[in-house]
C-alpha cells in the first residue's frame, strides 16, 4: 500500500495508492452483470460489512458470515478491491518538504442497486432511501474505528468521471486527517459566522440571493446552482434547515432526501443526455466540534474539457451561466418530480 503525501506549499493531499487489484477495473462498455458488485457475484468481493435486505416490507441489516453470503440484498457494502487507504498501512512518516504519512483508513464500496440494469438516476425513491440508510450506517461505523478524523462519501458515474465499474455504486473512505477542501470549508463557515453572524450555506440558500439559481425544492431540501461553480451545470443539494450532522438524519429526512436526489439525477440525466458526473457528500467531521459545516451534496456533471486555466491556476471558465443552468435543470427536474409522484 502507498502513502498519503502533503504538498509543501498548497497543502494538497495526494494518495499514492499503488496498482489496482487484478480484475478490479472493468472496461467502460462492460456488461454490468459481469461486475463483482452484481447480484450472484458476491463471492467475487470481500465479505459484506452490511447487506440491507427487504423482507415483507421490513428492512433488515445483515452481513456475510463464515462463508455464508447474503443474497436478495437491496444494498451491499464491502471492502474495496482497490482501496485508496487501508487499516494495515505501514506506520512510516517523512519530514517536510517531502512530507508523507500512512494512507490509513478504510475504503468501502457500496453496491447501490439490486439489478444490473439500474443506475443511480433510475432506481426508485425507496431504493434511494435504502442507499442513504446504508451510507449513514457505514459512516457511523467508520467513526467508531480508531484514528478516523473524516469520512468521505462519493459516487462516480461513467469512466469520464473516474468510475472503474459500470455497476451503480458509491465509495466511502475514512481518513486520519481532514481533507483540505473540507478543512477550508469548515474554516470559512467559522469565519463567515463570526463576521456576519450567519451560516454561509444558509445565506446562499436565501431566496433573495439564490432565486434565479434554484433548481428544485422538496419539503426539507433544496437544490440550486452555486454562484461561481467549478463545473458547468453543477448543483448542490442542501437541507433547508441548518444541519451539521448527516449521521443524525431522521428517517423522515432520509425519505425526503431520497426523493430529491432521485428527481434531480433523473432530470439532469434526461436533459443533459446522460452525462458522466460525480456526486460528493460534503459532511462535517463528526468528531471535530470546531470543524462543523452545513452538510450538503455537490453534483458535478462532466460536460466540457478542463482548460489550462483550471488545471494550472484553479480558475474555471464556463459557457453556461449558473442562472441558465438552473433554468434548464429546474424544468427537467420538476418534470421528473411530477412523474415520480404520479402527477401528469
Amino acid at each position: 500500500m502507498g502513502d498519503l503525501r502533503r504538498d509543501y506549499i498548497s497543502n494538497r493531499l495526494t494518495i499514492m495508492a499503488g496498482p489496482c487489484a487484478a480484475g478490479s477495473v472493468l472496461p467502460p462498455d462492460a456488461d454490468p452483470a459481469s461486475s463483482p458488485m452484481a447480484p450472484g457475484n458476491e463471492s467475487m468481493t470481500s465479505p459484506s460489512q452490511l447487506s440491507l435486505v427487504v423482507s415483507d416490507g421490513v428492512l433488515q441489516r445483515r452481513q456475510d458470515d463464515d462463508g455464508v453470503l447474503v443474497s436478495g440484498w437491496a444494498v451491499r457494502a464491502f471492502e474495496s478491491a482497490s482501496p485508496a487507504v487501508t487499516p494495515d498501512a505501514e506506520s512510516t512518516y517523512t519530514d517536510p518538504p517531502n512530507y508523507s504519512e500512512p494512507a490509513f483508513g478504510r475504503h468501502l464500496t457500496v453496491a447501490a442497486a439490486p439489478s444490473p440494469g439500474d443506475s443511480m438516476s433510475s432506481v426508485g425513491i425507496e431504493q434511494w432511501s435504502n442507499i442513504l440508510i446504508a451510507v449513514q450506517d457505514c459512516v457511523r461505523w467508520m467513526y467508531t474505528q480508531k484514528g478516523v478524523s473524516y469520512v468521505a462519501v462519493y459516487a462516480d458515474h461513467k469512466a469520464e468521471a473516474g468510475s472503474t465499474d459500470p455497476y451503480p455504486h458509491a465509495e466511502i473512505v475514512s481518513f486520519s486527517t481532514i481533507p483540505p477542501v473540507i478543512e477550508a470549508e469548515a474554516q470559512a463557515h467559522r469565519r463567515i459566522a463570526s463576521e456576519r453572524g450567519v451560516c454561509p450555506v444558509c445565506d446562499m440558500m436565501d431566496p433573495d440571493k439564490a432565486g434565479s439559481r434554484d433548481v428544485l425544492k422538496t419539503a426539507l431540501f433544496t437544490a440550486f446552482c452555486p454562484w461561481a461553480p467549478s463545473h458547468q451545470y453543477e448543483f448542490w443539494i442542501c437541507p433547508k434547515k441548518h444541519m451539521t450532522s448527516f449521521a443524525k438524519m431522521t428517517q423522515k429526512e432520509i425519505n425526503d432526501l431520497a426523493l430529491m436526489i432521485r428527481a434531480v439525477l433523473g432530470g439532469m440525466v434526461r436533459t443533459l443526455k446522460d452525462p458522466a458526473y460525480t456526486m460528493a457528500f460534503h459532511l462535517s467531521p463528526e468528531k471535530k466540534a470546531s470543524r462543523q459545516l452545513h452538510w450538503h451534496i455537490e453534483v458535478y456533471p462532466v460536460t466540457e474539457p478542463r482548460t489550462g486555466l483550471e488545471r494550472g491556476y484553479g480558475v474555471h471558465v464556463h459557457r453556461t451561466t449558473p442562472e441558465d443552468a438552473a433554468s434548464v435543470l429546474g424544468a427537467a427536474c420538476r418534470r421528473e418530480m411530477a412523474r415520480l409522484v404520479g402527477i401528469t
